[in-house]
């Protein structure tokens, strides 16, 4: 194994977890969680942020009836019921 430093100052982990049969789930059509990745990501990009804060797509976080869901590392933020209209909130409080 190879150890590195961590390539990024701040990554945002977005529940995109998607279940079939009717459960609640993030990812789930009408949930919002895919959209509000694709959101962060391209805020990221707009405000420069490219190359220090990751966006990724999570799985399952454990509170999908609160959902869509996302923290960001390192850092002690857990944001749920979060839509695209909070990721300026979100962006701002990464460059602050």
């Amino acid at each position: 194994m190879n150890k590195k430093k961590v390539p990024f100052q701040k990554t945002i982990f977005v529940c995109t977890n998607v279940r079939e049969g009717g459960r609640v789930a993030c990812g789930n059509p009408g949930r919002g969680g895919l959209e509000l990745c694709e959101s962060l990501k391209r805020a990221v990009k707009e405000k420069g942020l490219k190359g220090k804060v990751r966006v990724a797509r999570s799985g399952c976080l454990d509170l999908c009836e609160q959902g869509p869901n996302a923290f960001i590392y390192p850092g002690d933020e857990w944001a749920s019921g979060i839509t695209p209209a909070d990721v300026p909130e979100i962006i701002k409080k990464l460059t602050s």
